[in-house]
């Protein structure tokens, strides 16, 4: 054998062990508790579905999936905490779409397209327009017309500049060129209580927050900004029926540092869509107002993509970007 041939042989037994180690160490994984780090307190959408995931991996793996909050300027502590730990799968990130946002919001300590690795987008769950029963609308085209009718003196909540349910509505305003005036709050709830008592007129909320006010009357919703209708509210038309190409849905999905071996993020990816396709808890994740998605880690990084253009373009637009230089 020449000495070229033997090296070349060489090569691919290398490449080849590797391999079978690589693989080897991911069907033991994991090898201790795996720490699933939130961004956001307890009893939120991320949190909810970091939960029930951990929950139900508790079953079959041999150590627990420990769920730890470290809330904080929308996500980007925790992020930061995991961009900068070991790439072996034993930390993790849930995130939610704010993480495609807050990179055009303020300078962050970390690269969100190099420092990780995707592993699965676990759930999402659309925005519901809502309004107070009293305003006289009950259609996009209506409260467009209204907006126009009287600009500057219709106003809209959120749970604060930069988030999934502001960002909705600047997308709205930005498509039907109305002027809707923002009133920013310290949470969702906040908002919608002063939404009831008819001190804002309207907003976006996610269906967990604002599902159980519709149902009961206290507020009206007319349009959700999923592209499809949802099975909760079959007759409630998306927004994107009145203005084509309108999607604004809230997401949450799991990261690990970059760097981590793609046999490990493969099986969490397996494990994590594997737990959620459980019937206990896809019809927990259903009747809290969520999908449950699971897709692989190649797809996820797709969205975040797409969602990183999406809205650093708007943001820029609207010049409330510190980030963006």
């Amino acid at each position: 054998m020449s000495r070229a041939a033997a090296g070349t042989a060489l090569t691919v037994f290398i490449s080849v062990f590797l391999t079978i180690g690589v693989s080897a160490g991911a069907q033991s994984f994991p090898t201790k508790p795996v720490r699933l780090v939130v961004g956001f307190s307890p009893g939120g959408g991320t949190d909810t579905i970091a939960r029930v995931i951990g929950k139900k991996l508790a079953e079959t793996w041999p150590y627990a999936l420990v769920v730890e909050n470290r809330p904080g300027a929308d996500g980007s502590i925790a992020t930061e905490l995991v961009a900068n730990s070991p790439p072996d799968g034993h930390t993790l990130v849930m995130v939610s779409n704010a993480f495609t946002i807050t990179p055009f919001l303020r300078k962050l300590a970390y690269d969100p397209g190099k420092d990780f690795a995707p592993v699965t987008l676990a759930a999402s769950t659309p925005n519901l327009l809502i309004v107070h029963p009293t305003l006289p609308v009950k259609n996009v085209k209506e409260l467009v017309a209204l907006a126009k009718a009287r600009p500057g003196e219709l106003t809209f909540g959120s749970s604060g500049t930069g988030t999934s349910p502001f960002l909705a509505m600047e997308l709205l305003k930005s498509m039907t060129g109305t002027n809707i005036v923002h009133v920013p709050y310290k949470g969702s709830n906040p908002a919608v209580i002063d939404l009831m008592g008819g001190q804002i007129q309207l907003m976006f909320g996610a269906i967990p927050t604002v599902g159980p006010h519709v149902k009961s009357g206290r507020l009206r919703a007319i349009a959700i900004s999923s592209p499809k209708r949802w099975p909760d509210f079959p007759d409630l038309p998306t927004v994107s029926e009145s203005l084509p190409g309108f999607e604004a849905a809230t997401w949450y999905g799991v990261l690990a540092p970059a760097g981590t071996p793609p046999a490990i993020v493969t099986k969490l990816q397996n494990d994590m869509a594997g737990a959620l396709q459980q019937p206990d808890v896809s019809a927990f994740v259903t009747k809290s107002g969520f999908a449950a998605i699971g897709n692989k880690p190649d797809e996820f990084a797709q969205i975040i993509q797409r969602d990183m253009q999406k809205w650093g373009k708007l943001i820029r637009a609207l010049g409330a970007g510190a980030a963006a230089q």
